[in-house]
């Protein structure tokens, strides 16, 4: 049975997308500059199409898709290499990007 392994590979820090004018107000005392969530390079192991564990359940719901297409044997044709996708949260102030890779075992 295939696996599939998350990656963290770019935490997206708010005024990287917006400079100093976001498109809404919010209170930057409560919400830090990028997820805390999550560190560069950290990587979780599916063998399932459920959440891992320690992984933020907001983020899973967002790639969730994108790992099951890859887990079950599916691949994009824009992807150079077949059994890997690129995909992120829908987080609009601090969007993390992971890599989903099938691991065959």
């Amino acid at each position: 049975m295939a696996k599939v392994k998350i990656t963290v590979v770019k935490k997206v820090n708010n005024k990287e997308l917006y400079g100093e004018n976001p498109p809404a107000a919010f209170d930057e005392k409560r919400i830090v500059p990028e997820c805390d969530r999550f560190e560069l390079g950290q990587e979780f192991i599916c063998e399932t199409h459920n959440c891992p564990p320690d992984f933020c359940s907001w983020a899973f719901a967002d790639i969730q898709r994108d790992l099951v297409h890859i887990l079950y044997g599916g691949y994009y044709p824009w992807m150079k290499e077949k059994g890997v996708a690129i995909t992120c949260c829908t987080d609009g102030l601090r969007p993390v990007i992971f890599k989903i890779e099938r691991i065959e075992g």
